[in-house]
């Protein structure tokens, strides 16, 4: 499987960004994607994670009711709709995907695939 993320860029505080990423190979073998941020001062997070075929969804409480994850299995593409972005938002965000279900799911450590990053900086 191979991941390729899109669209971060640079923001004011309180404006929206939509962030993509496009599978490709054996997206057969992908169970859940999910998209991770990370800083130079933290370790790399989930974000927010959707199951693809299933569409159930996990949110971190940083982002509930800002972010909004979303797949379309069609075009073998995730898609990370972010409003109300603050200064805290900022960080290089990256594309995962994992094969199975396991405790894993929710720690980079679990996740097999990964695009490369995309930045995205909130201004304020």
């Amino acid at each position: 499987v191979q991941l390729q993320a899109f669209g971060g860029g640079l923001v004011q505080a309180g404006g929206a960004l939509r962030l993509s990423c496009a599978a490709s190979g054996r997206t057969s073998s992908i169970y859940a994607v999910g998209w991770f941020r990370q800083t130079p001062e933290k370790e790399r997070e989930l974000v927010a994670r959707i199951t693809w075929s299933g569409g159930m969804t996990y949110y971190a409480d940083s982002v509930k009711g800002r972010f909004t994850i979303s797949e379309d299995n069609a075009q073998n593409t995730l898609y990370l709709q972010m409003n109300n972005l603050k200064p805290e938002d900022t960080a290089v965000y990256y594309c995962a995907a994992v094969r199975r279900y396991s405790s894993d799911n929710y720690t980079a450590s679990g996740y097999q695939w990964w695009g490369q990053g995309t930045l995205v900086t909130v201004s304020s």
